[in-house]
């Protein structure tokens, strides 16, 4: 076993006749940000969709904490907190009611519940909303009370889909901050955008093209002399 919190090989797959993923292998370190960037239509969604076994191939491997995502699905999901693209909040709730019936269907609950749901309010910067109802937040504060969420049973990995779709430039830049500072902790983060400017040079980087990873490094030896922008171009045609 290595320290990846994730580590993805030789996965495929196709809706009916289109191929949306080809041979797909990355492997994430434990305490690593990974950014997964990749046009509109590169199959970023679909991996997502693998790894949260929403849908299942049987091409290829993937584990998740050391766990095979096949063989041992239960023990692999409880090691992965995911914030999809599209939000799942309830908008009714304050967002302590939201955390706690969350908490709640991970059999956690009372004191514990309370610790876990002020600890990962203070990491996204939030403690203070806590009573507040989250109809009354903005979308970028929305988006830190799902972070929030995602942290609650102690992961080894956050997914991320595209999480800032939508949301202002302070507000992008937030959030990007704070889930890198998350990597501190020693958790894996894969972070999936189309957007360049939220790529680090110190971050890993994974390309995704067409549903093929054309390149998997460190983002700075990536890039090389070229901005990132510019070699992301270069490789993908423009394509956005």
């Amino acid at each position: 076993m290595t320290d990846a919190c994730v580590s993805v090989s030789g996965v495929s797959y196709a809706y009916g006749p289109k191929q949306a993923l080809s041979d797909v292998a990355f492997e994430i370190p434990s305490g690593q940000f990974c950014a997964l960037l990749g046009p509109n239509g590169a199959g970023k969604s679909t991996l997502f969709a693998l790894l949260t076994r929403l849908v299942v191939t049987a091409q290829g491997r993937i584990e998740v904490g050391g766990h095979d995502l096949t063989q041992a699905p239960r023990a692999a999901l409880s090691k992965i907190g995911v914030v999809f693209q599209q939000s799942t909040i309830d908008l009714d709730l304050s967002v302590y009611r939201n955390l706690r019936y969350f908490c709640a269907l991970h059999g956690i609950a009372g004191r514990d519940a309370d610790r876990r749901i002020d600890r990962a309010l203070d990491q996204v910067d939030m403690r203070e909303r806590k009573r507040e109802r989250a109809r009354s937040l903005n979308g970028g504060h929305r988006r830190r009370m799902e972070i929030a969420r995602s942290l609650m049973h102690d992961p080894a990995v956050l997914l991320l889909d595209e999480p800032t779709v939508g949301l202002d430039t302070a507000s992008r830049q937030s959030i990007t901050n704070h889930v890198h500072d998350l990597t501190d902790s020693g958790i894996g983060v894969l972070w999936a955008t189309h957007l360049v400017d939220e790529v680090r040079d110190e971050d890993g980087l994974v390309i995704l093209h067409k549903g093929q990873v054309l390149q998997h490094g460190n983002a700075r030896s990536l890039r090389g002399e070229q901005s990132l922008g510019d070699h992301f171009t270069a490789l993908t045609g423009g394509d956005s």
